[in-house]
């Protein structure tokens, strides 16, 4: 096991941030930790890569406690924080080369690594822009590049594509997975489903701070026993409606948001008429209807009763 989280707490005052959680982490795999705003994600990060003392448990990287011995995972992890980390008045180059720095890097190897970061990022045109007049987009793509410099074995990228733009976002999605496939073990974390179902071999399900499922996403869509899901969009919000559907055998969850009604209904059961009846009893108007099959969204709402951004 490359990465071990043993039981690990973090708590702030009478918040449990983190509480008691174990996490694997194996080489060569992209592993995605998943949960909403406040669920613990960043700070089960912070501890795993020794930026932050747990108060209990501990993380071993190859076998060896990093509360013991950080420094043996600090030379080998680059981590992409939530928050951009950059100095806007200096250009992408001079953050790249401040950055590089630190690690250690000089003189034709620094301008090497930098040049093969900011060619894999794509921001060679702008590269002696200041960041400042930078989109969202390139600020992240910088942000990660920061991280690359050292050819790190394990990269943290904590909600990397958060507020910026489809484009941006899709490049970024690209260049984690072309790291992966050179051998770039990621761990990565969103409240994104579709992110995490679009890149992750495991994933890890957090809220209030406990994990409450993990696996691969085909495992935890087993969790709903292969049921299936039906969205309806109807003209108008019916609690007389939502009862009835709640009380047929046939359904297993029904959430309400508006005029949107997400069932999870017994696979291949006869649901429509049912919903049918019970629309027309209430006197609601059925404008869409969708039989899906889960997402990790449906999973998450499943296992906890609200959506991942609730």
């Amino acid at each position: 096991m490359l990465i071990e989280a043993k039981g690990i707490k973090k708590y702030y005052k009478k918040v449990r941030a983190v509480d008691g959680i174990d996490l694997e982490i194996r080489q060569g795999e992209i592993l995605g930790i998943l949960g909403p705003n406040g669920a613990g994600k960043s700070t089960a990060i912070s501890v795993i890569s020794s930026l932050i003392r747990p108060d209990g448990g501990d993380v071993f990287f190859k076998g060896e406690s990093i509360l013991k011995n950080p420094a043996a995972i600090r030379r080998v992890m680059g981590i992409v924080p939530q928050e951009v980390a950059l100095y806007p008045d200096l250009s992408a180059a001079e953050n790249l080369k401040f950055f590089g720095k630190l690690y250690g890097l000089r003189g034709e190897k620094l301008k090497t690594r930098m040049q093969e970061v900011l060619d894999l990022l794509e921001l060679n045109g702008r590269a002696k822009d200041a960041v400042k007049n930078y989109s969202g987009g390139m600020k992240r793509r910088v942000n990660i590049g920061a991280a690359l410099l050292h050819h790190p074995e394990v990269l943290i990228m904590d909600e990397p594509t958060v507020g910026i733009d489809p484009q941006s976002r899709s490049h970024i999605l690209d260049t984690v997975k072309a790291l992966n496939q050179k051998g770039m073990t990621i761990i990565y974390t969103s409240h994104y489903m579709e992110e995490v179902e679009h890149l992750c071999d495991r994933i890890y399900v957090m809220d209030h701070g406990k994990v409450i499922a993990s696996g691969t996403k085909e495992d935890l869509k087993n969790l709903m026993g292969g049921d299936d899901i039906v969205s309806l969009q109807t003209d108008k919000a019916s609690e007389g409606f939502l009862k009835e559907l709640r009380g047929s055998l046939k359904v297993k969850n029904a959430d309400q948001k508006g005029n949107s009604i997400t069932l999870m209904v017994q696979k291949d059961c006869d649901i429509l008429s049912d919903i049918f009846e019970a629309a027309s009893r209430n006197g609601v108007k059925l404008k869409s209807l969708d039989i899906k099959t889960p997402t990790l969204e449906d999973v998450f709402l499943y296992l906890t009763g609200r959506g991942l951004r609730d």
